[in-house]
């Protein structure tokens, strides 16, 4: 187990610490790692860029001016058990991304490779990514991605 911290990009101020986890498992901080966003008190923060250091693992953010927060009309399971990752058709000038799919997985090696992944593919159609990111305050990780052509 180790240490993960989400750092504000603000360097003047000498990189204000935001959040940290202790304890917590190289392979979630693999999947955080691989997010370009998170989301967190109903708040959307833009990962700028991640550090290994010494005694910790660092993603430095800055808080997005053009995402905010979606509130989804139906309730998520909150836990972190299991990893379900959304597949959403992301939709550009809309703050209206609908389901395509829900994947649950036992194995973190399996959601990391689905979240790294360029390309999805669900019910014969492919989906090329366009971001990432960790809802913690819905507990579930989110793939952003529109219809290939």
């Amino acid at each position: 187990m180790t240490r993960l911290e989400y750092r504000l990009l603000d360097e003047a101020n000498g990189f204000p610490l935001l959040f940290y986890y202790d304890h917590i498992d190289k392979d979630e901080v693999s999947l955080r790692f691989a997010c370009d966003y998170l989301v967190k008190g109903h708040v959307v923060y833009e990962k700028t860029s991640c550090a290994v250091e010494p005694k910790c693992y660092v993603i430095y953010v800055k808080r997005s001016t053009e995402e905010q927060a979606v509130d989804y009309a139906y309730p998520v399971v909150k836990r972190w058990g299991g990893i379900q990752i959304e597949l959403r058709h992301y939709k550009e000038g809309t703050a209206d991304y609908p389901l395509i799919h829900t994947y649950s997985f036992k194995s973190d090696d399996d959601a990391l490779l689905h979240l790294q992944s360029d390309y999805l593919y669900v019910d014969g159609v492919e989906w090329e990514k366009t971001s990432a990111e960790v809802d913690e305050d819905r507990h579930v990780y989110i793939y952003y991605a529109q219809p290939s052509m």
